[in-house]
Formats: C-alpha cells, sequence, structure tokens
C-alpha cells in the first residue's frame, strides 16, 4: 500500500495521512462513549443534548414542491449557477426579513449548502502565507480550506468577557497585514450571541481599515427571540463592499439534507465566487431550487421553528438553573452555553468542559457537546427529539432529576 502513501498531498500530511492520530477527537470520544454507555444501560434512554440539526422535517408544503418538481422532465438538467427563480425570490426574501432593499439577482448566487460556499471562497482570495481570521470556537471548512492552500489560520477566542464578540483590536499588526479573511457567526453557533449594529458596523470599519473581506455565516439568522429582530451586516453603510454574507435553509425552514444556500455580495464578489463554483459543481437539483424559492417566498414557515425553540429555551434555562447552572436565555439560535460545574461533590473536580461533558454523559447518559476555547462551556440543544410540549416537559422533568443525583458542585 506505499503507492498512495507516497502520492498523498502534503496538505493531508502526506505519507503520514494513514498513520492516524492516536488522539481522539472530542466528539469522536464522546460518539464512542456514547455507545459504550448506551450498550451498558439498555433501560435508559439516552437523552442527546448535543444534536447541531433541526428535529423536525421541513413543512409538507415544501415537500410537496420538491415531489411536483422533480417529476417534471425539464427540471433534470445541470443548473451550473442557479436559476432566476431561486434568485428571485431571495431578492424578496432579504428585502422582507433583513430589510435589504438594493439586492439584484448579480448579488446572489446559490450553494450546495453553506459548508461548500465556505469550502469555496478559500479559493477565490486565499495564497500561500495569506492569513484567515477565525474566531474560535466556530464552524471549521473556511480555516480548513485555507491550510489547504497554504495560508494560515489566526484564532480570535470567544471569551464571556467579551460578550463572545471576536476582540479584533488585540490582533498583532504584522497579522492583520497578512490577513485576507475575517469569518464571523451570528446568531453564534455554539454561544447564542448576537449580532448588534454598533458591532457590525465596528467589524465593517476593521474590514474597510486593514483591507479584509468579512465573511458573514448567516445560518441562524431567523431564528431569533424575545424581541430581537434578524440583523444583517449588509444592512450596514458600504458593508457590500467589504462584506460577503451566508444565508442558508437548512436551519430555519428545516432543510438540512436538502444542501441549499446563498451567498450576497457585490457583484465583482459573485463573479469570482461564480466561477469557482462553475469549475467544482453543477448546480443544485433544478426541483430543490424551486422547493426552496418556495420556501423563501413563504418565509413565516419559519415563524413555528421560532417559536418551538423559543419554547424550548425557556424550559432548558429554568431546567438548568434549578440544577445549579449559571444561565441565561440567548436572542437567537436554538443552543444554549454554559459555564462547567466544579466538579462532584465530595468526588471529581473536572478539568475541563470535555471532561465534564464525558462524566454527565457516562453517569447520567445526557449529551452534551463540550467547548475549552476560552473558558470551558457545555453546549445545550434545543434540537432535542420531542413531539408535543407534554414531551418537552417530560424530557425537561428528566434531565433535572438525573444531573441533580450526581451531585454536581457550582
Amino acid at each position: 500500500m506505499e503507492f498512495l502513501d507516497n502520492l498523498v498531498s502534503s496538505r493531508l500530511g502526506g505519507s503520514s495521512f494513514f498513520k492516524g492520530n492516536k488522539e481522539l477527537y472530542k466528539f469522536e470520544k464522546i460518539k464512542k462513549l456514547t455507545k459504550e454507555v448506551t450498550l451498558k444501560n439498555p433501560h435508559i434512554p439516552l437523552i442527546d443534548m448535543g444534536v447541531g440539526e433541526p428535529d423536525q422535517m421541513a413543512d409538507l408544503s415544501i415537500v410537496e414542491v420538491l415531489n411536483e418538481e422533480a417529476r417534471k422532465k425539464e427540471n433534470r438538467f445541470y443548473t451550473d449557477n442557479g436559476i432566476d427563480a431561486f434568485q428571485e425570490s431571495a431578492c424578496k426574501y432579504l428585502s422582507t426579513v433583513y430589510n435589504l432593499n438594493n439586492i439584484t439577482k448579480d448579488n446572489i448566487m446559490h450553494g450546495i449548502g453553506s459548508k461548500s460556499i465556505l469550502a469555496m471562497l478559500p479559493l477565490c482570495f486565499i495564497n500561500p502565507g495569506d492569513i484567515c481570521l477565525m474566531p474560535k470556537p466556530a464552524y471549521p471548512t473556511l480555516a480548513t480550506y485555507t491550510k489547504f492552500l497554504g495560508g494560515q489560520v489566526y484564532d480570535l477566542p470567544l471569551c464571556e468577557g467579551n460578550n463572545f464578540y471576536p476582540d479584533l483590536l488585540s490582533i498583532p499588526a504584522d497579522i492583520l497585514k497578512k490577513s485576507k479573511l475575517l469569518y464571523i457567526n451570528y446568531p453564534n453557533n455554539p454561544t447564542g450571541q448576537v449580532a448588534n449594529t454598533a458591532f457590525y458596523e465596528f467589524v465593517v470599519r476593521f474590514a474597510k481599515k486593514n483591507n479584509i473581506l468579512v465573511v458573514c455565516d448567516l445560518a441562524y439568522g431567523s431564528l431569533t427571540y424575545d424581541g430581537c429582530k434578524p440583523l444583517s451586516i449588509l444592512s450596514i453603510d458600504g458593508a457590500m463592499d467589504v462584506c460577503v454574507e451566508i444565508h442558508s435553509l437548512s436551519k430555519s425552514f428545516n432543510m438540512t439534507g436538502w444542501r441549499l444556500a446563498f451567498l450576497v455580495g457585490s457583484e465583482k464578489a459573485i463573479k469570482l465566487y461564480a466561477t469557482i463554483k462553475a469549475h467544482t459543481d453543477s448546480g443544485q437539483f433544478k426541483a430543490i431550487q424551486l422547493a426552496g424559492a418556495y420556501a423563501l417566498d413563504n418565509y413565516t414557515l419559519a415563524d413555528v421553528n421560532c417559536e418551538r425553540y423559543s419554547r424550548r429555551l425557556d424550559l432548558m434555562v429554568n431546567t438548568l438553573k434549578e440544577v445549579g447552572f449559571g444561565v441565561k436565555k440567548p436572542k437567537g439560535g436554538f443552543y444554549i452555553y454554559v459555564p462547567i460545574p466544579k466538579g462532584v461533590k465530595d468526588g471529581p473536580k473536572f478539568k475541563n468542559a470535555e471532561d465534564a461533558s464525558l462524566y454527565i454523559l457516562s453517569n447520567a447518559l445526557i449529551s452534551t457537546v463540550p467547548w475549552d476555547d476560552c473558558g470551558s462551556f457545555l453546549r445545550f440543544s434545543a434540537t432535542y427529539d420531542a413531539d408535543s410540549l407534554d414531551a418537552e416537559i417530560a424530557i425537561m422533568k428528566e434531565i433535572k432529576d438525573r444531573l441533580i443525583k450526581l451531585n454536581l458542585e457550582f
């Protein structure tokens, strides 16, 4: 098997790629331990609070459009860089939901999910030695592709002391000089923080001053609560010159596996992305784009998700408070991000979030996601599996009972 070993690209580690990594990635550890504890405790149901995707399927009206359009012979062809119907619906959606009234079809290009868009953008801008500024924690694709291209990643920890915003003023001058891209994501995964106008104005000024393109990932954009309205960075004066924004139908419309998103930016930015895209894929299936256009035209379909997540977040906040966690409801997204317990009374102390998460999984069969990038936090998701309010209340009661029995110390 040495033949392939000697051909592997250096970006994947060259001949060392197949030797593997002895240190398990944290999600692999969680997955492995989850399997072990469920096998040992077959009569105790696992409560999975780590799921990062919607628990419901897309509205049946969206599915019916897909069904109808998929049956049409004329929809079988490649769509390459998109169809007018989807772009027009995206324009109307941005105007209605985000009050962006100067967006045209020339400012929009679809993608086969946000992930593919994030993968292609570095190909448009990154040369060897260029730097991508990445909050930590964050969705990693933009950083991964930057490294693949010989670029570097500079981490910007999202700390509670800075309200989970990146500290852009702390970036050294030599890093700024070589920086090309800045990734931001609000409503944020995992912290739940939302952006406000003042933050976005600061980001736009920072980008202009330092000649850096802002990549704004708005995957959770429409999922906001308690009077907090969806906000686009492109509503800021001058933002179109220095920012691109990614909108996804996955979270808002429960269309995760459908793989449909779109990029918004200046005509030049879209032309760059479209050039890479044309050499990478042949476009999403036309029937899916037409179903997506229907979803965007009927944007109030997302309101059902907002109502469900807001209700579940309220229940989760009350439950975790009763256990002893320091927690408050986020204004956007569907995650609760809480500092870890110190440990167990008269028992083990937790060194970090991974330690706490694995202990809770092993002893209470509750799965969470740990983060140790700036402080130690656990992420609880509101996308757990439940089909009614009664079921949600019952799950919260079970979580409370199991966690209290652990005798956690805060």
